[in-house]
């Protein structure tokens, strides 16, 4: 044959469903089989439409957009039928992406599947060829299954719709009832004067990819592919067969091959991409959208000069103004910043905190005047042309912060406001990570959950983590690959999978407008059910087809702060003081600035890692403008380059401040003579070399980029300009050198002085407000236990009183009840919803407290609070004021929600209970005494339901054990430094990393005095792996030394104990202590002793009778390993009064000096 197939059924991964063809893998294979065009008919979408239209124009392929889509069935809803729909030109790319939205919108039947109406095909088909799906669409069942009048009925059909731009798509894929298809179909064509396509209906690149192919259709199916009973809709013959391979399958139809290059040539669509298509903002009928942004900039201008207290020269804003909005409008975007305004505005008019700007777009001052921003860009020296340069023509692009909570409030008011069809959010799709797609192979390949979840552990659970990486740096999980068929097996095949779309889901924040109805550029997705669409085109699709993006962030520390401010603002107006406003906050409070001094900034916003906390003991920040170089300089770049130690340096005058030229010092005089800050980039090429600031921006992004030829003409450029303001050519390239250097670690400023005064509210209401501030940084992380453990330690460090929930005091949130107390939230004990909370809050109100546990069943529908929620308050302690303990309180349970079940049957069937009448009841019954639990029992189960320990801690039963071993508490540590060690606490976090000796781990280590990370290195790790679990409590030895990144003291562990190791270390001896005048308790110690005999601790015996007393030493053979267990089965022994291990306070001062000598030596 003459012509090259042309594939055009054609399934890519993004179908999620049935395909492992990358877009990669498809244009790879069709170079290889030197076809000038290919077709993606991705299964009821358009997902990868402009990734694969992009991949194919780059390789000088032809692309053929289209889908192959679910055709509505009325009568059997649950099985509809397929149609390939193949886009012509520009007309049929939108008429498919409007039927493709139409189908997610009001299609989606049983099954899931996205429909699309006959009705709407017929009135949306021009522009679009359709196959007919070869047995799997309408015509092929109807030949397959009906009758020759029901055919021909449905070839009227569809010929009135497509008339010569349909196609009998034929298959020889080996599956059922191809061959009967593909005569019958023939028969049809002939009769009927159909032209026919073959198709290969293709599904992955190679013959041998079948089995790959089979595992990824039973993850999603949930299906083992040892299950005779599920479907098997696919064969080992659908591959990206050659042109030679497709011509010998229908040897015996030639223009069924040859059509597929013919429709390819009819097939010619193009995609605008790179164009931007601005959404328009709604002005009144006469009005010009750029004098409406004017008039508006200009009345905000007003009202801030107006606030401004001092002199201000005038002149100044109004031609920085002048100038921004000459930028704005020639640009074509007083729209855009309109629409940013009127959603801020919107958001702010209904108590919804918004951010006070991020990124470059606080460097406006019409953003500033539109209330967009909170900052004025001149008071702190920020440039519009970071943000929008007018000599390179870019999106503006404000990414705004709303509050976690009610963020999407804000989107659906834009999406009404402007228009539904016009307005939606972005696609993302999740892909088969690591860790997950080893889980799911693992579980479609039927090798238990046990087995596979333990080789899914040993992928470590770091961002960016993959199989390639875990395999290289795991050396257990190398060891079992190499070792065990199945793993390796496994792990073949994850590894083909790994890193494929697996399902669609919804961008938190990415929010396109588009200025015509959305599906002119992307068809629209939304799950069955739901209401809100997103486009088929990821974050970086929807630009490239020109879309403008709007970034709706959630900051959760918006959330924080308005909570604080209410709180503060509820207990001002009690003692009726005037109410206070975020713009009241100081920002050279001496207050504040003395809490980040003492780096006290556990939960300020930015400013609370230990990284951090140590520049910030460095620097000693006493001003705003140190505040936002803080935040600008906490990045590896700087901290690595000695960048943030000359900062420092020359803050505290211990180095010169040195400037590269004299006219320089007004631009780096707030940095120290530093090159902080990306905008100070620009300012030196202004001032040296007279860029415009618009070329300024061009040389910063130029030094960013680092192309060779781009910065030799950026120099020749700075030299000149340099040269004709009477600066040599040498000095100019010196300064270059010196802003080139710089520019690598250059931070945006505006970014960092927003986000300066965020951190700056946060550690204000921390020094002012310490309580009112935790309880809501408390319930903003109310579901990470791991934060509310740190935020615990650090109320109790702030001398504040953390009372446990309570039924009777208690709401869903942490709440601040005086100015040094917070109440536990019942919303973070785990399993009790939200609806149970309101149901025990509402009862309290309108009843008062709850006098005991009857009273509180009774004034409850148990049918909100049900019994395991019950239990589990009564475990967290939410019930302790009840007056009985939590063993009592269980054990009562029952009986009290039957007796309040009954009352409540009763009071509805207007009758007096037995015990009392409906109105007042005096239950007189049986109250079940119980033993109390162990601290030990108590506390587990308080942990299991808060994730932490509130009442007690498990180490209070070792304290005076401890004593005679450790030499100091966690807080004492660094009094310590240059000494031997030995110090105890629970593993409260631990996380590990591979370093080049091989896996560490960094522990965290409570001991209620302090936590301690403590490094573990790779030996000591992997000889103790077994010790070193979340909650269990740890005994280190090691030296407590200077840490020269942190700048504190670190304990660099050399020996791990567990409690039953350390007895053993440091124990003089087991003594045993029997009760006076006893008989023969020699078989009873026998059979507890002999067991565990073999170890390094003598047993002393005490006897007594009424005439003697002795201690027998018992021979060598008796030294025993004294477990706890040991000692809990002795004390338990009739005969004995007590039995204890002695410690030699002596003895353990000479381990510590010999552990001292030897780390000397």
């Amino acid at each position: 044959m003459t012509k090259p197939f042309i594939h055009l059924h054609l399934h890519s991964e993004y179908s999620l469903v049935d395909s492992i063809l990358r877009i990669s893998d498809i244009i790879s294979a069709t170079k290889e089989q030197n076809m000038p065009a290919v077709a993606v008919t991705d299964l009821s979408n358009v997902f990868a439409v402009v990734k694969f239209y992009k991949a194919a124009v780059a390789a000088g392929i032809k692309p053929v957009l289209g889908s192959d889509v679910w055709l509505e069935r009325p009568e059997q809803p649950g099985k509809p039928f397929r149609l390939v729909m193949l886009c012509q030109n520009e007309r049929g790319y939108r008429n498919l992406t409007y039927l493709l939205s139409e189908a997610f919108r009001h299609g989606q039947h049983l099954g899931g599947h996205a429909c699309i109406s006959k009705q709407k095909l017929a009135n949306h088909c021009d522009g679009l060829i359709a196959l007919s799906a070869a047995g799997q669409g309408e015509i092929g069942n109807a030949l397959l299954h009906g009758s020759d009048v029901q055919v021909d009925h449905l070839v009227d059909e569809y010929l009135e719709i497509f008339g010569d731009r349909f196609y009998l798509e034929l298959m020889r894929t080996g599956r059922t009832g191809d061959e009967e298809h593909v005569s019958k179909a023939l028969n049809l064509a002939l009769r009927r004067s159909i032209p026919v396509v073959a198709t290969n209906d293709v599904r992955f690149a190679n013959k041998e990819d079948f089995e790959i192919h089979d595992i990824r259709v039973c993850i999603q199916d949930s299906r083992v592919l040892n299950d005779p009973r599920r479907p098997k809709l696919y064969s080992p013959h659908q591959y990206f067969r050659s042109t030679v391979e497709m011509a010998e399958l229908f040897a015996d139809i030639p223009e069924a091959v040859e059509n597929a290059y013919h429709i390819a040539t009819r097939c010619n669509c193009h995609l605008t991409l790179g164009k931007n298509f601005m959404p328009e903002f709604p002005v009144e009928k006469g009005q010009d959208v750029n004098k409406v942004l004017i008039d508006v900039s200009n009345a905000g201008l007003t009202k801030i000069l107006h606030k401004i207290q001092g002199d201000v020269e005038r002149e100044t804003y109004q031609q920085r103004l002048d100038m921004e909005l000459d930028v704005i409008t020639g640009m074509g975007f007083p729209g855009y910043f309109l629409i940013v305004a009127d959603f801020i505005r919107w958001a702010k008019d209904h108590d919804i905190p918004v951010g006070p700007g991020r990124g470059s777009g606080a460097g406006s001052l019409v953003a500033y005047c539109l209330g967009i921003t909170e900052l004025d860009p001149i008071e702190h020296g920020l440039l519009f042309e970071r943000f929008l340069n007018p000599e390179r023509v870019s999106m503006p692009d404000f990414d705004i912060d709303f509050c976690m909570d009610q963020r999407d409030r804000v989107i659906e008011y834009v999406t009404q406001h402007y228009g539904s069809d016009k307005v939606s959010q972005i696609i993302t799709y999740g892909t088969m990570a690591a860790r997950a797609v080893v889980r799911d192979v693992g579980r479609v390949m039927d090798l238990g959950f046990g087995f596979v979840d333990q080789l899914a552990k040993l992928i470590p659970a770091e961002p960016g983590m993959t199989l390639a990486k875990a395999i290289d740096s795991e050396k257990d999980l190398r060891e079992k690959i190499e070792q065990d068929d199945d793993v390796r097996e496994l792990i073949n095949h994850a590894r083909s999978l790994e890193g494929m779309a697996r399902n669609a889901g919804k961008h938190a924040g990415g929010v396109v407008i588009a200025p015509t109805a959305l599906t002119d550029f992307t068809a629209l997705y939304c799950e069955q059910g739901a209401t809100q669409m997103v486009t088929h085109l990821d974050m970086k699709d929807v630009e490239a087809v020109g879309l403008v993006k709007f970034d709706f962030l959630g900051l959760r520390t918006l959330t924080i702060i308005d909570n604080s401010l209410k709180t503060v603002n509820r207990f001002r107006e009690k003692e009726a003081q005037p109410l206070m406003r975020l713009e009241d906050i100081d920002l050279s409070d001496e207050k504040t600035f003395k809490l980040i001094q003492d780096c006290k900034t556990t939960a300020v916003f930015q400013l609370e890692s230990s990284g951090m906390k140590d520049v910030i003991k460095k620097l000693q920040p006493d001003s705003f403008n140190d505040m936002v170089a803080v935040v600008a300089l906490y990045r590896p770049g700087p901290l690595g380059s000695g960048m943030v130690d000359t900062f420092i340096e020359r803050k505290h005058g211990r180095e010169k401040i040195i400037y590269p030229h004299p006219a320089l010092e007004d631009i780096l005089r707030p940095t120290y003579g530093v090159i902080v800050y990306q905008e100070q980039v620009m300012q030196i090429a202004q001032v040296l070399a007279s860029f415009t600031l618009g070329a300024a921006d061009m040389l910063r992004r130029a030094m960013g980029k680092k192309i060779p030829e781009e910065m030799a003409m950026q120099r020749e450029s700075f030299r000149a300009g340099a040269e004709n303001n009477g600066i040599d050519a040498k000095q100019a390239d010196s300064i270059f050198d010196l802003m080139e250097e710089f520019a690598k670690y250059g931070f945006n400023k505006s970014h960092s002085a927003a986000y300066a005064l965020v951190s700056f509210q946060t550690a204000w209401f921390k020094a002012h407000y310490p309580a009112m501030f935790l309880a809501a940084t408390l319930s903003a992380d109310m579901e990470k236990t791991d934060k509310v453990v740190m935020l615990i330690a650090e109320c109790r460090d702030r001398g504040l009183t953390l009372l446990p929930p309570d039924v009777n005091s208690s709401g869903y949130s942490f709440q601040a009840t005086t100015e040094d107390t917070i109440v536990y939230g019942l919303g973070a004990i785990k399993g009790v919803g939200q609806a149970a909370i309101d149901e025990i809050t509402s009862a309290r109100s309108a009843k008062g407290k709850f006098s005991d546990l009857y009273d509180f069943c009774r004034s409850l529908d148990l049918k909100k609070v049900n019994q395991r929620t019950m239990e589990i308050l009564i475990e967290a302690g939410a019930l302790d004021q009840m007056g009985a303990h939590r063993a009592e309180l269980m054990a009562n349970l029952a009986n009290a929600m039957s007796l309040s079940g009954q009352e409540s049957r009763n009071r509805t069937a207007g009758q007096d209970d037995l015990f009392g009448t409906s109105d007042e009841l005096k239950l007189d019954v049986d109250w079940i005494d119980v033993i109390e639990d162990s601290e030990d029992e108590r506390l587990k189960k308080e942990k299991k339901h808060l994730g932490l320990y509130l009442t007690g801690h498990p180490m209070n039963q070792y304290h005076k054990e401890l004593g005679n071993f450790i030499s100091c508490t966690l807080s004492e540590v660094e009094s310590a430094e240059g000494k031997q060690v030995t110090i105890a606490g629970l593993i409260i976090g631990m996380r590990t990393r591979n370093t080049r000796r091989g896996r560490m781990a960094i522990l965290t280590l409570d001991d209620q005095s302090a936590w301690l990370e403590i490094p573990i290195y790779s030996e000591l790790y992997e000889a103790n792996k077994q010790l070193l679990q979340e909650d269990r409590l740890v005994i280190i030895s090691g030296k407590a030394g200077f840490d020269d990144y942190t700048g504190g003291t670190r304990v660099t562990a050399e020996r791990i104990h567990d409690m039953d190791s350390a007895r053993e270390t440091f124990a003089t001896d087991l003594r045993i202590t029997l009760k006076k005048n006893t008989g023969d308790a020699v078989d009873g110690l026998k059979s507890i002793l002999d067991p565990v005999t073999g170890g390094t601790t003598p047993v002393i015996i005490d006897y007594s009778n009424d005439t003697a007393r002795a201690s027998i030493h018992l021979p060598r053979q008796w030294c025993v390993h004294p477990s706890a267990q040991l000692l809990e089965d002795l004390n338990k022994l009739e005969a004995v009064s007590r039995a204890v291990c002695e410690y030699n306070a002596a003895a353990a001062r000479i381990y510590y000096l010999d552990q001292q000598r030897r780390n000397d030596a």
